[in-house]
C-alpha cells in the first residue's frame, strides 16, 4: 500500500515520517502521473492560497478530485481542511469541493495564538487526541452526511469525516499521534480490498485498527 503526501508546499514531510512509523509507504505527490498506484492521499498544513495557486499551475485539481470520486480516502489537516471544503467563509471560492462544510480560515487568530488541546474523538478510542493548532480554521457549517469527529470545549468543529474523506483543523502528525494516519491506511485497505466496492460508504472502522 502506498500513501501519497501532497508535496506542493507546506508541513508533508511530516506525515511522510509518520506513515513510515506505522510502516505505510509514503510518497510525496507533486505532479497527476504521482497519483498513479496511490491508495490515499494527504493534504497537509501549509497556506491554503498558495496551495490553491500551485494545484492550478500543476493540474492537480481534477486528478485529486477523480481520486477521491473512485472512493480513495483523502486526509486534510489545518490548510488541508480549507482546500477540501466545499465552502469557504468570505466569499472566497473552493478549491477541491469534496468535504461539504463551511471553513472560516484563521479562526483562532493569529500564529502567536497557536495552541495545543486534549480532544474526544470517540472513533480513535477512549485516550484523547493531541492536537497543534497553528493559525487553523474551524467549521461553521456541516452537511447532512457528515460525521463530527471532534469538538472543543466551546462546542467548535475541529475534525470532521464525509464518507471516504477526512479532515482536522488540527496537527496530529506535530504531536506524535498516529491514530489518524492509522485510521487513513485502514479505509486505504478497505478501498483497494475488491470485496468493498469503490462506490460504497466505508464500513466503520474497528476501534482495535487505530489505537496505538
Amino acid at each position: 500500500m502506498k500513501i501519497g503526501v501532497l508535496a506542493l508546499q507546506g508541513a508533508f514531510i511530516e506525515h511522510i515520517h509518520v506513515l513510515r512509523a506505522i510502516g505505510v509507504e509514503g510518497v510525496e505527490v507533486r505532479l497527476p502521473a504521482d497519483l498513479e498506484g496511490l491508495s490515499g492521499l494527504i493534504l497537509p498544513g501549509g497556506e491554503s492560497t498558495t496551495m490553491r495557486r500551485l494545484i492550478d499551475r500543476w493540474g492537480m485539481g481534477e486528478p485529486i478530485v477523480a481520486l477521491a470520486r473512485r472512493g480513495a480516502p483523502i486526509f486534510g489537516t489545518c490548510a488541508g481542511m480549507i482546500v477540501l471544503a466545499r465552502e469557504i467563509a468570505g466569499g472566497e471560492p473552493p478549491i477541491l469541493p469534496l468535504l461539504d462544510v463551511t471553513v472560516e480560515r484563521n479562526a483562532f487568530g493569529r500564529q502567536l495564538d497557536s495552541f495545543e488541546a486534549e480532544l474526544r474523538v470517540p472513533i480513535l478510542g477512549d485516550q484523547p487526541v493531541h492536537g497543534v493548532f497553528i493559525r487553523a480554521p474551524v467549521i461553521t457549517r456541516t452537511g447532512p452526511e457528515v460525521d463530527i469527529l471532534a469538538r472543543l470545549d466551546d462546542g467548535r468543529i475541529v475534525a470532521v469525516r464525509e464518507r471516504n474523506i477526512i479532515a482536522t483543523s488540527f496537527h496530529p502528525e506535530l504531536a506524535g499521534e498516529t491514530r489518524f494516519h492509522r485510521l487513513l491506511a485502514t479505509m486505504a485497505a478497505e478501498h483497494d480490498d475488491p470485496g468493498e466496492g469503490s462506490g460504497r460508504r466505508p464500513h466503520p472502522t474497528r476501534r482495535s485498527q487505530v489505537e496505538r
